[in-house]
C-alpha cells in the first residue's frame, strides 16, 4: 500500500485497528495470541502454555472475542479457539521479526 493510502484511512478503519490493537497490546493477551498462532486449540491447552489461572485466561479470551479477534466453538465439553482473521497472523508475524529477532 502506498504511503499515502495508508494515511488516508477511512475513520472506522483507524478506529477498529485502534481497538484491536488495544486488545492484543496486553502482555497476557499478546502471549494468548502467540500460544494459539494459526492453529485452533482448546482452552485448557491455551492455560498450561500460558501459565496462569483458568479464569484468568478466560476473562482475556472474552475480551479478545468481543474484540472481534479470536472465534471460539464448543466441542463436546471443549471450547475451541482461534484467530478469527488471518491477517492478523500476519500482524503477529511482523511483530515477532521486528520484536523478536533471532
Amino acid at each position: 500500500m502506498p504511503e499515502s493510502e495508508f494515511f488516508s484511512m477511512r475513520e472506522e478503519n483507524i478506529e477498529r485497528a485502534s481497538k484491536a490493537l488495544k486488545a492484543m497490546g496486553h502482555p497476557l493477551r499478546l502471549k494468548i495470541l502467540c500460544v494459539i498462532g494459526d492453529r485452533e486449540l482448546p482452552v485448557m491447552d491455551i492455560v498450561e502454555q500460558v501459565g496462569t489461572s483458568q479464569s484468568n485466561v478466560s476473562q482475556h479470551l472474552d475480551i479478545l472475542r468481543e474484540k472481534d479477534i479470536i472465534a471460539s466453538r464448543r466441542e463436546g465439553s471443549r471450547i475451541l479457539c482461534k484467530v478469527k482473521n488471518p491477517d492478523l497472523l500476519n500482524l503477529m508475524n511482523a511483530m515477532q521479526q521486528t520484536f523478536c529477532p533471532s
